[in-house]
């Protein structure tokens, strides 16, 4: 099986182009190249598929085999894979996920490529929907008990259901210990990524996060637009918010309102290409 390892931001998958390519068990592939030691080394798996609507399809695996819905960091990989292979030879193009259809251009600069920018559609607010256990509303700076200590969260999904939680140092916070245990809470049905974040400015918020699936990741898309969007409306950001993660920044753009798309922009890189024996 022929692969490509990509990164978005130390955010890494392998990639297998499924339109001459089978994947039997993706369950069992997407442990095997994910395990650091034994495999190739990735937070999980993500196959390039045709799509009868779209430009191509994407679908996404977690380092433990879970399956996930979306991922930022992933899909502006696709999109540069799927333009250089010459599945989608366009500089604008849509890509098909479990969470819809997502419309994005790539950048240029110079004549080179240097980036993608994506519309992530709007954000969803209501608890039922991300989702999470509870009353009818919204779930903005609530407080969640966990382990006889508590945390202001606020939820939302972007195509992944997101937790985020404002705190004083980001560096120095205990975020293995409380996103392994907010991701695996009973009120969230699907589990939940979990950001950690220290607001620097109203443009400049640094971000951690615990992916559900994978543990602390380098960087995680979705979870930086579910940042840029919970400093919004809990007051502490502005609409244009440059989101710096462990292995880089992410611009994330939101007008604000409800039915406004969420964009993010960020690079996409190869690492290299082989091939496995299965």
């Amino acid at each position: 099986m022929h692969f490509t390892k990509m990164e978005g931001l130390g955010n890494d998958y392998v990639y297998v182009d499924c339109f001459e390519q089978h994947v039997n068990d993706p369950v069992a592939l997407a442990k095997r190249v994910s395990d650091r030691r034994f495999g190739i080394g990735s937070d999980g798996l993500i196959l390039i598929r045709p799509s009868d609507t779209a430009d191509v399809a994407m679908e996404m695996y977690n380092a433990d085999g879970s399956r996930g819905r979306m991922c930022g960091n992933g899909i502006r990989c696709v999109a540069r894979y799927a333009f250089e292979s010459g599945l989608a030879p366009k500089h604008s193009m849509v890509i098909d996920t479990d969470a819809g259809e997502k419309s994005l251009d790539l950048v240029f600069a110079n004549g080179a490529f240097d980036g993608v920018r994506v519309d992530m559609g709007a954000p969803v607010f209501e608890r039922a929907d991300i989702p999470m256990e509870g009353p009818e509303g919204r779930v903005v700076a609530e407080y969640l008990s966990i382990q006889d200590h508590g945390l202001n969260v606020t939820c939302l999904s972007m195509g992944n259901p997101h937790c985020v939680t404002f705190v004083e140092d980001v560096e120095a916070f205990g975020v293995r210990r409380w996103g392994q245990a907010i991701e695996q809470l009973p009120i969230f049905p699907e589990r939940v990524n979990v950001e950690f974040v220290q607001v620097v400015s109203e443009s400049l918020a640094i971000q951690r996060t615990w992916e559900r699936g994978s543990g602390e990741t380098h960087a995680c898309g979705t979870g930086a637009c579910a940042v840029a969007v919970a400093g919004q409306v809990n007051g502490l950001l502005g609409n244009d918010v440059t989101v710096r993660l462990k292995g880089g920044d992410l611009r994330v753009e939101w007008a604000g309102g409800d039915h406004d798309s969420v964009f993010m922009t960020g690079p996409a890189i190869e690492v290299f290409r082989g091939t496995l024996d299965l």
